[in-house]
């Protein structure tokens, strides 16, 4: 067994849709998991934003977070994130300054740049800072980025913005498995001196007690991620669904080129994954998100791994 360094585990949620869940019962879950994850010693739970999406039922991130912010209690809960380029800068720190005032040490502010065009885009990032720095000036979390502002990357050409500012960078992983190490590097040899910052890595895994249950969820998360490859936007497939269908060519293709970033197996195969791959990117906090179509699976897979880390002692706050 590898030695368990000092790593925290966190939760991206995109308020997945299973077959015939509507995106009520989605969003549903999703405080269903921020409460039992709140429970069991997570230590982030942040919010994707998609629009039109046959896939996720996350289209408002700022709401999800207030929502889940009153139904926990030690959670920092965030964006992850908010698409700058569709909102004024302004907008987005009196939304999230509003959150940060009412729970003044639990709030994370993630923003990203897709959405649109993004021309502007620096400067967008910089005006935002600026004004959560001005609204939150009495609000220093102990290791936390200035401003409570993270960018999201998974190419790299955010991590210099990211560093001079002095904000988090959140490199994902699963979108783009062999770049984060070259851009956490560019991350920190921009940091501004005497500016904390923060790294995370956001990565998409899941795991079972049963070997051959965990095998077949993440075949269900890649036979999705072909289809909507593929131009097939589609809820998460079901196990049933899973075990009757008949892969195409193209659909085996392209589920084999997202193989490798999704991390499976038993939870001790799982907790392995993740402790090699905080190592290899220099990381101490791991952001996991999961998709089943079941969201008891869910669940239970985020509870599996806490208990393979033990993040309820992972670190004292």
């Amino acid at each position: 067994m590898l030695s368990t360094p000092v790593l925290r585990l966190s939760v991206l949620d995109q308020s997945p849709l299973g077959e015939d869940m509507t995106p009520a019962d989605a969003l549903r879950h999703t405080l269903a998991l921020a409460r039992h994850t709140d429970a069991l010693g997570y230590h982030r739970f942040w919010h994707a934003e998609h629009h039109g999406s046959a896939s996720f039922a996350g289209s408002a991130p700022e709401i999800m977070t207030a929502l889940v912010l009153e139904n926990t209690t030690r959670l920092r809960v965030g964006t992850g994130g908010i698409l700058l380029p569709r909102y004024h800068p302004e907008k987005v720190a009196e939304t999230m300054g509003t959150l940060l005032r009412l729970h003044p040490g639990r709030v994370d502010v993630g923003i990203g740049r897709g959405g649109g065009p993004a021309p502007d885009f620096d400067q967008k990032v910089a005006t935002l800072h600026q004004r959560l720095l001005d609204i939150g000036h009495d609000d220093r979390a102990v290791g936390e980025p200035a401003g409570r502002l993270w960018l999201l990357g998974a190419g790299g050409s955010t991590a210099p913005l990211a560093g001079h500012l002095g904000a988090g960078y959140a490199f994902g992983h699963f979108f783009a498995p062999k770049k984060g190490p070259a851009a956490l590097s560019d991350y920190r040899q921009h940091l501004r001196p005497g500016h904390p910052g923060g790294t995370l890595l956001t990565v998409r895994a899941v795991t079972a007690e049963d070997p051959e249950r965990a095998a077949a969820l993440a075949q269900a998360m890649l036979l999705w991620r072909a289809r909507k490859d593929l131009g097939h936007d589609a809820p998460i497939p079901a196990l049933t669904t899973l075990a009757r269908h008949d892969w195409s060519t193209a659909e085996h293709t392209q589920a084999a080129l997202h193989a490798s970033s999704l991390i499976h197996g038993t939870p001790q195969q799982v907790r392995e994954r993740l402790i090699h791959l905080a190592r290899a990117h220099g990381v101490t906090e791991v952001m996991v998100n999961t998709l089943t179509a079941d969201p008891d699976d869910r669940l239970a897979s985020y509870e599996l791994l806490a208990a393979q880390f033990d993040v309820r002692h992972a670190f004292d706050d």
